[in-house]
């Protein structure tokens, strides 16, 4: 940030550049402060700022300063569809011009690149994007994600868990190249270190199978050896694998456990039901079998933990009955990577108070591939 800033004042005249970071609660944006390594004390809220109204819509905004000609450009930055945060820039008014703001939020885009890059080597930025402590559960959940959204020209992926800063046992996972997507949503059984080991143990599985290159299937097959050789069927995770070919809509599905598929298309919402399969790791050498279901161009697809479907109301409802439904119609106008925290609100808002189950959203929306062009 000492580097952007001595840029930005000799290019631009810049008075100011300040970093705000979007939390892992998704709640709030944290200024980031490289001089104590952290973020600051001053935290701006993601719906009632002028930075918070940029970050949620994705475009530049502008803000006078008072008693002067100043002006705060906040400008998203955005990596391939991860929403990091905001910078912000001071610039004396008459350099604040469409050409200008065009440029800046080119370098914005390019700071979120450098963000990514140097997180392999200092803790700086991840500080900065906590309000409290992790429970080490939850370190272990949120350093095996991939990210919390990614975009394509086939698709566009958004993914929340909570509670944020206690998770223990969820986990998302995505992988694409040229000509496919795989998704998996797990579970570990249990709580605290115990769930977050084993879902960290069947990640790893997953994705070394992954890599070898084979199918769905047999990448269950296999994090399902590698859990009962470790665990002998004391423990197990539910696992939910989703394979897409980005060229046809063509989907192989692994349910092994717990996690559910909803499908909105056009104004139709309504579970998907596959076929249940066992949890990975609770017997020995299990069978897998991947079923297969189309996907149109317009569908939206969720899939959810069972601390979302199946939490009770103080009445004894469950969500999954009609109010994760509705909640899925209810978004049905935002963009796929704010889905998850409006469907947590929703939640939030339905179970009972005292409920500290885990909760996993991940919203897929499918576009398509447009007259055979690759990815």
């Amino acid at each position: 940030m000492d580097t952007l800033r001595d840029a930005l004042s000799t290019a631009y005249g810049a008075a100011s550049v300040q970093l705000y970071l979007v939390d892992y609660g998704l709640t709030v944006l944290q200024r980031v402060d490289s001089a104590v390594g952290s973020a600051d004390a001053r935290s701006l809220s993601l719906h009632n700022s002028p930075e918070g109204r940029a970050f949620g819509s994705q475009e530049p905004r502008e803000q006078q300063v008072r008693h002067g000609d100043a002006v705060d450009h906040h400008l998203p930055v955005t990596v391939r569809g991860e929403r990091l945060g905001i910078l912000t820039v001071r610039l004396p008014g008459d350099r604040s011009t469409p050409d200008t703001v065009a440029e800046l939020t080119g370098v914005a885009e390019l700071l979120g690149h450098a963000i990514l890059v140097a997180e392999r080597d200092t803790d700086l930025y991840q500080r900065a994007r906590r309000t409290t402590r992790l429970t080490l559960a939850a370190e272990m959940q949120w350093g095996l994600l991939p990210a919390r959204a990614c975009t394509a020209p086939e698709y566009a992926i958004g993914a929340q868990l909570e509670p944020a800063y206690a998770i223990y046992g969820d986990n998302f996972d995505w992988a694409a190249d040229a000509d496919e997507l795989t998704l998996a949503v797990t579970n570990g059984m249990g709580e605290g270190i115990h769930a977050a080991l084993l879902t960290n143990l069947a990640v790893n599985a997953l994705r070394n199978a992954r890599r070898a290159g084979i199918g769905i299937a047999d990448q269950a097959a296999l994090a399902d050896q590698a859990l009962y050789e470790q665990h002998r069927g004391v423990s197990h995770v539910s696992t939910l694998l989703l394979r897409f070919e980005l060229a046809t809509g063509h989907v192989e599905a692994v349910d092994a456990g717990s996690p559910h598929l909803w499908r909105r298309r056009g104004r139709t919402v309504e579970r998907m039901d596959l076929e249940p399969q066992l949890p990975l790791g609770m017997f020995e050498e299990s069978d897998y079998k991947a079923q297969t279901f189309q996907v149109l161009p317009g569908d939206r697809l969720l899939l959810v933990s069972d601390g979302v479907y199946a939490a009770v109301s103080p009445q004894g409802e469950a969500f999954g009955d009609r109010a994760l439904a509705r909640a899925i119609s209810a978004t049905n106008l935002l963009p796929a990577a704010m889905v998850p925290r409006a469907v947590l609100g929703e939640l939030a808002a339905h179970r009972d108070a005292e409920s500290t189950d885990d909760a996993l959203v991940l919203c897929l929306d499918w576009f398509g591939r447009q007259n055979g062009a690759g990815s």
